[in-house]
């Protein structure tokens, strides 16, 4: 039976809504991507976190626009608890051992309109250090991208009223850790649990837990080598920010090794070492070995 006109334009909305759907699947796939990669939007943060510890009490944190149209960005504070897997969940109480440190930060300004190549200032201070008790407290300082609005006035273009549209506004952000530390450290790092695996016998990958203890969170960078049969030492892979944060005592990390450099993952070892970041000279929280077959 042939199709009536009415059934027609159905079937055409259908499809257009089918197609639409899809659109809006891979677009949502590509900001979460981009997401990953820290790189969202086209706004750059200098630093990347902020420590207060000592008599430090403020900091400047440097905001510049590499994109080619103006930005506006609403800074707030959000709060999170680290997975084992070093993923983030939002959460509005601390877990047991957490303390946030949202109520003792105050920052100026909190709208940030950046044209392009522009660069600008937040200052953040520590406010109410005299109710500080010994220990550690986190928050998340949170830059959003406010979508540009339409000016009053301006017209909507008529469309077919039978079309089905979709419209996405993809929403940036970037948040960086904010940590207040009161009194001494007693934090330690050991690591456990090193395996090695082939993913799709052709990526070599390590596993690791780093186990934390004590009263801070740890953060640095995890350099592998591997040392052949005959001591030779190859770089075999690193990854630079690595954090477990309290209250949470281990991390469950993952990384793909270097398969450029000719080495033979089936023989020799590999060296792991985790260090603290610094700009004279790293110091080493915790190594491991793990030999390989």
């Amino acid at each position: 039976m042939p199709l009536t006109s009415s059934k027609v334009q159905s079937h055409k909305s259908m499809r257009l809504f089918s197609f639409c759907i899809f659109f809006a699947i891979l677009v949502i796939l590509e900001v979460l991507s981009s997401i990953s990669a820290m790189a969202q939007g086209n706004l750059l943060i200098t630093p990347r976190r902020v420590v207060f510890e000592g008599n430090k009490r403020s900091e400047e944190l440097n905001l510049a626009n590499t994109g080619k149209d103006t930005a506006k960005y609403n800074v707030s504070i959000v709060e999170y608890r680290m997975k084992e897997d070093g993923s983030f969940q939002e959460i509005t109480e601390p877990d047991p051992g957490q303390n946030f440190a949202g109520k003792y930060l105050r920052f100026f300004p909190r709208v940030v309109v950046l044209a392009p190549n522009e660069a600008q200032v937040v200052k953040v201070q520590v406010t109410r250090a005299n109710e500080l008790q010994p220990g550690e407290y986190r928050s998340h300082i949170y830059f959003r991208a406010v979508p540009e609005e339409k000016p009053l006035g301006e017209g909507e273009t008529k469309k077919d009223s039978s079309a089905i549209s979709v419209r996405l506004v993809p929403i940036f952000g970037i948040t960086i850790p904010a940590i207040i530390r009161v009194g001494e450290s007693t934090v330690n790092l050991t690591m456990s649990d090193l395996a090695f695996e082939q993913v799709n016998d052709t990526t070599p990958r390590l596993k690791v837990v780093l186990n934390r203890t004590g009263n801070m969170s740890v953060y640095g960078d995890l350099v592998i080598q591997h040392v052949s049969p005959t001591g030779k030492i190859t770089p075999a892979g690193s990854v630079k920010g690595i954090a477990v944060y309290t209250p949470n005592a281990l991390r469950r990390f993952q990384m793909d090794l270097d398969r450029t450099s000719g080495i033979n993952y089936h023989t020799g070892k590999l060296q792991v070492v985790f260090s603290t970041q610094s700009d004279v000279k790293p110091v080493k929280l915790a190594d491991a070995e793990l030999l390989l077959h």
